[in-house]
């Protein structure tokens, strides 16, 4: 098993995001994910100083859509982090939902199309060929092409997507793949649809990569208590057969999408039950190396951790450097 970490701009400013990824290189971590979140941190100025300030890791985005950042600026982006990293980037191509995009009255219903049309146009650039490609998305011209080195022709692009159809392009387009498995019960209907891609792909190789919520105590009490707030604020956004999977659906979530649209998040944790917090990975490091055998044995290659982390995310880290990671090396 390997072991990834999102960091999110609810856990600190942009310092404290960097320091945050040192601790997790240090903690044992493979992988440092920024996700690509509409009106949230950049990602690409997050990843950069990330680059800079360790040397080990694997510096990867989550969810950089091909609609507000375009295929020609995704490129020329990926390929500058992985030569300053030093060969460590890891791409993230595609969307966990399409809402946040169409926030800004882009209209994402191709979401699909859109995706493995980027995913082409970027392989294609970082192979160093003129890109004139004409899909039903995009449009270029011979001018397109990349006009500085390219040190990684096969960088490797893992897909982000949701819903069955989706999924299992993810598995036929990526080199890895990105799925929410939250709550962690959804990771058998996540692999199955990505394997269905995986089935149909010419990719050598395929790391399914799956992004869960994490928060870790020594308390249990404490870890359910901070989780509340990532629950209140992305639960109405998850797939219905995801919810189902531990007796929930989107009505449920109802009252909690009201508060969150009104600006009331204090009320919108409060709405958050105790079945709603199992949308994440939570409780003590004994509690979290258990749901995390269930995510190996459902076929999950990589845990990508992301959400609070914990009452004290440098804890979490630690913790999870010293007693989860350490059982999963063994």
């Amino acid at each position: 098993m390997r072991f990834g970490i999102r960091l999110i701009g609810y856990l600190g400013n942009s310092r404290h995001l960097v320091h945050l990824a040192r601790l997790a290189e240090d903690a044992g971590f493979d992988s440092v994910w920024f996700p690509h979140d509409t009106f949230m941190h950049n990602t690409w100025v997050l990843t950069t100083a990330a680059a800079e300030a360790t040397s080990r890791i694997g510096i990867g985005t989550v969810g950089t859509n091909p609609y507000t950042t375009n295929p020609c600026e995704i490129a020329t982006y990926a390929a500058t982090l992985d030569d300053l990293s030093g060969g460590r980037a890891i791409l993230g191509v595609g969307l966990h939902t399409e809402k946040m995009v169409e926030w800004t009255g882009i209209d994402a219903s191709a979401y699909r199309q859109c995706t493995r049309e980027a995913v082409d146009i970027l392989r294609a650039l970082f192979r160093g060929e003129t890109v004139n490609y004409q899909g039903d998305v995009f449009q270029w011209t011979d001018q397109c092409y990349m006009r500085m080195d390219v040190s990684r022709q096969d960088m490797p692009i893992y897909a982000a997507g949701f819903g069955p159809d989706y999924l299992e392009l993810c598995g036929e387009i990526g080199d890895g793949s990105l799925p929410m498995i939250t709550p962690p019960e959804s990771a058998p209907y996540m692999v199955g649809n990505i394997r269905r891609g995986i089935a149909h792909s010419s990719r050598p190789a395929h790391v399914i990569s799956g992004c869960g919520w994490l928060s870790l105590a020594e308390s249990r009490q404490a870890a359910s208590d901070v989780m509340r707030r990532m629950v209140a604020y992305f639960g109405p956004y998850m797939e219905e057969p995801s919810l189902n999977s531990i007796g929930l659906s989107l009505a449920d979530f109802q009252p909690v999408a009201e508060a969150v649209a009104s600006g009331d998040y204090d009320n919108a944790a409060s709405l958050v039950t105790d079945d709603m917090i199992r949308l994440g990975v939570s409780g003590t490091p004994a509690d979290v190396i258990t749901q995390v055998e269930r995510l190996a044995q459902a076929g999950i290659d990589e845990v990508s951790f992301g959400g609070p982390l914990g009452p004290d995310p440098a804890e979490a880290i630690r913790l999870m450097g010293e007693k989860v990671i350490p059982y999963f090396r063994q």
